[in-house]
């Protein structure tokens, strides 16, 4: 896996982070292991971090 550290001080777009949060889920198999579940929260915070909190849930 290419898990690379990122500083605080260089943000991804969303959508080089949104790629990698879909293929998270392509090499799941769309089932997380633990490991892949930390790994996608943190994709998750970073996606806000860049989105800016702007997409929200329908519910």
């Amino acid at each position: 896996m290419s898990r690379s550290p990122h500083s605080a001080n260089s943000m991804r777009s969303a959508a080089v982070v949104n790629e990698e949060i879909r293929d998270l889920w392509q090499r799941s198999g769309g089932c997380l292991s633990p490991d892949d579940e930390e790994e996608y929260q943190r994709l998750l915070v970073e996606w806000a971090a860049v989105t800016g909190g702007s997409a929200r849930s329908a519910a």
